[in-house]
């Protein structure tokens, strides 16, 4: 199964699908070096990541791996930010970068997880 990977601070797939989140673009940028060799099947993205964060460091990893020839292989980035201009702006940046991107605010797959007691 190809690997998922969630750039955000706050939320979780509400499901429990299986994922490989980070919290902060710090940690987004680390998590997909590490898969930098192998296909991702989805990246979901949000754009503010708590405090001065932003997804925009992770943005511009995957824009210069495009730009150097070698774009990340990932079936598709969803955005499921809940800051319309700057989902608008990630979805502009990626897609003329050739990445498969779809937007996704509002979608009922991220949202905050109540954990178990």
């Amino acid at each position: 199964m190809l690997p998922v990977v969630l750039i955000d601070d706050l939320r979780s797939f509400v499901d429990g699908r299986a994922a490989h989140v980070a919290r902060s673009s710090a940690a987004g940028i680390d998590l997909l070096q590490r898969y930098r060799a192998q296909r991702l099947a989805e990246l979901w993205l949000d754009h503010d990541l708590g405090g001065d964060d932003t997804i925009w460091p992770v943005v511009e990893l995957l824009e210069q791996a495009a730009f150097e020839g070698s774009p990340f292989d990932i079936g598709t980035v969803y955005i499921h930010s809940a800051n319309p201009p700057g989902a608008a702006r990630i979805m502009q940046v990626l897609q003329r970068w050739g990445y498969v991107v779809r937007l996704s605010s509002g979608s009922p797959h991220v949202g905050y997880r109540v954990e178990a007691q």
